[in-house]
């Protein structure tokens, strides 16, 4: 099989294409556009494989997507390119309106001109997967029950906005032109090479670099995290045995206090990295102004991809930090 994949230097895409180059005879495209958070860094180890290709594209390139498609056919896509900060769709929405509405847009209607055009055989084979976040649903009180995959759409940023109307426009070419799509909604993802603009990755560099640990308010928020090479395996796994037409929920199944991520991490550095003048990191942390229309909790019900396609996550929160623990601490060595 040849799988497009967008958005293939991020950190969830990058994970996705180290797994199926490792793990499987598929061969990758790889289109990014190479924005701040990519890092091709973080494919060099299956950068030499003849089974993988890059190539720098913008989504919102509708000719260059033509060509890309035109001279690789491939049999699958996987969509991962977005703009995903929420911090960022506060501060300036209008390139998440343009990446992730406009540039879906566009590969849909590439994605739909040559998927018509191919042989029955061919066509049949196609998939278009569509990889989304939990945000689309805006949030949960205490005691609600976990989103689902009937959970209505209640999107609380620019950047939840911007994805919940990608995936409206994904469920529309399958329900209007029939093109052969999959959704996926993820939780919160963590582990190797994320960007640190991101909650975990930016505690544990302003911890090894003496900085405050900014916790927004009171750090009562709550996420489901999910390390991201299980997301990886999942991904691959809803591609491969998914229905068309369906979604699927993808979580860590670990619902988690920001406060207690940044407490865990203080405590994992403590006994890993201890400081030099013996303190604990968690005497760093420092309660900031709250982030405008922060949502209160995530969680998310997996039994959907459990019980129909046999997936489940292989790392508890506690051991997948541990691990991208030890691999931040080994790059700042």
């Amino acid at each position: 099989m040849k799988i497009l994949v967008t958005g293939g230097a991020g950190f969830i895409g990058s994970a996705v294409i180290r797994n199926i180059i490792k793990n499987t005879e598929d061969r990758i495209i790889n289109i990014d556009k190479l924005t701040y958070a990519s890092n091709l860094g973080s494919l060099k180890d299956i950068t030499s494989s003849d089974k993988y290709m890059f190539k720098k594209v913008d989504i919102c390139n509708e000719k260059d997507l033509v060509e890309i498609f035109g001279e690789y056919k491939p049999d699958a896509v996987m969509h991962l390119a977005a703009e995903s900060h929420v911090d960022r769709s506060i501060d300036d929405p209008k390139e998440f309106i343009k990446t992730n509405i406009f540039g879906t847009f566009n590969l849909l209607e590439v994605s739909r001109h040559y998927w018509e055009a191919l042989d029955k055989k061919l066509k049949s084979k196609f998939r278009f997967h569509h990889i989304s976040t939990d945000e689309v649903f805006g949030d949960l009180q205490k005691d609600d029950k976990k989103f689902t995959e009937q959970t209505p759409y209640k999107p609380s940023s620019p950047y939840s906005a911007s994805k919940a109307s990608s995936d409206h426009l994904v469920r529309s070419w399958n329900r209007t032109y029939e093109l052969p799509i999959i959704i996926t909604n993820c939780s919160n993802n963590y582990g190797p090479y994320q960007h640190d603009e991101k909650l975990i990755p930016l505690m544990i560099s302003n911890a090894l670099n003496e900085k405050k640990l900014p916790v927004y308010g009171n750090g009562e928020q709550i996420r489901d995290w999910l390390y991201v090479e299980d997301h990886a395996e999942a991904l691959y796994c809803v591609l491969k045995n998914g229905e068309i037409g369906q979604t699927y929920n993808i979580g860590g199944d670990n619902q988690v206090k920001n406060i207690e991520v940044v407490k865990e991490i203080c405590s994992v550095l403590d006994t890993l990295k201890p400081r030099l003048n013996n303190k604990s990191y968690s005497d760093l942390i420092s309660f900031v102004k709250d982030r405008p229309g922060h949502d209160i909790r995530y969680a998310m019900n997996i039994s959907k991809i459990q019980e129909e396609l046999n997936w489940k996550p292989k790392e508890s929160f506690k051991t997948g930090l541990k691990k991208t623990i030890i691999w931040n601490i080994e790059q700042y060595s």
